[in-house]
């Protein structure tokens, strides 16, 4: 990443006040749970891979999520990557919406998800569609950098909770909009806090600080080849941990599923919640 976006990344933690928000452990697939009005949440997300034929690489982003509403959340993106025996380049933004129909909890929460993004080279693998595969990977990154992806990404969430468990499916579509046809996805997670009732006393590894789960995603064709054939599938279980800081750390070792996939993938990420930050602000003002 570029050195400023990690300064303001390690400001914001700094700055802001302990907040015990915690994250779903899911790396590619998007829970129905919006960010609380005001809550701003910084979020650094990594990929570490390696095709078969090519270089070790690992692809970022780090995301500023804004709960504007109760019903609307937005987040921008800044995206980099680092492939060894190669180079080390900025790979583009996304800004991302996600709008909320329903305000009370139902059986089933749908959420509508709208996203541009502008990248190039980038291998964050924040999502497979279409015939993404491990192959897409092997170019160089002074090649792969003329090729510009302006695109847009149109998601349905679906989400339930139920017991303790959170079950989400997400499906996608994406299109680049200087050509390409329609390109589709899914992505789909289960997850549950290792213990429902919080402890009488402060803890640092209770397990109602631990939430596993487990997460599968993967390309569906596009619009004149939908379906399953030569596309890339990844499958891996996840657990992420509520640290006493208000810092919420996740990790998943992932596997591929048919020849189109890597072999395997590690995703790490951390994040920070801060409370309503604009009042903050207002209060220091006073």
């Amino acid at each position: 990443m570029k050195p400023a976006a990690l300064t303001l990344f390690v400001f914001a933690v700094f700055l802001a006040t302990r907040c015990q928000a915690q994250e779903r452990p899911y790396f590619v697939t998007y829970s129905h749970e919006m960010e609380e009005p005001g809550n701003l949440d910084i979020e650094l997300f990594n990929a570490v891979g390696k095709p078969p034929d090519g270089n070790r690489f690992i692809g970022s982003n780090i995301e500023f999520e804004y709960g504007a509403t109760a019903w609307w959340t937005t987040e921008f993106y800044l995206d980099g990557q680092a492939t060894l025996n190669d180079s080390t380049i900025f790979t583009g933004y996304r800004w991302e919406n996600r709008f909320c129909p329903l305000l009370r909890e139902h059986w089933i929460n749908p959420v509508i998800y709208i996203e541009f993004e502008n990248t190039s080279a980038d291998k964050a693998l924040r999502e497979v569609v279409g015939h993404d595969g491990k192959d897409d990977f092997l170019e160089p990154n002074a090649d792969a950098r003329q090729d510009k992806e302006c695109e847009i990404e149109l998601k349905l969430i679906l989400g339930s909770n139920y017991r303790g468990w959170n079950i989400s499916e997400n499906i996608i579509a994406e299109k680049n909009l200087s050509n390409g046809p329609w390109e589709f996805g899914y992505a789909w997670g289960i997850s549950r806090p290792l213990r429902l009732a919080a402890s009488a006393h402060n803890c640092t590894f209770c397990g109602e600080k631990f939430q596993g789960g487990l997460e599968m995603y993967g390309g569906l064709g596009d619009r004149y080849s939908f379906g399953t054939n030569q596309t890339s599938h990844y499958i891996g279980p996840l657990i992420n941990w509520a640290a006493p800081n208000g810092m919420t750390f996740s990790s998943s070792p992932q596997f591929g599923l048919n020849d189109f996939s890597f072999p395997h993938l590690f995703r790490f990420a951390v994040s920070y919640e801060i409370d309503q930050l604009f009042s903050r602000f207002h209060r220091g003002a006073r």
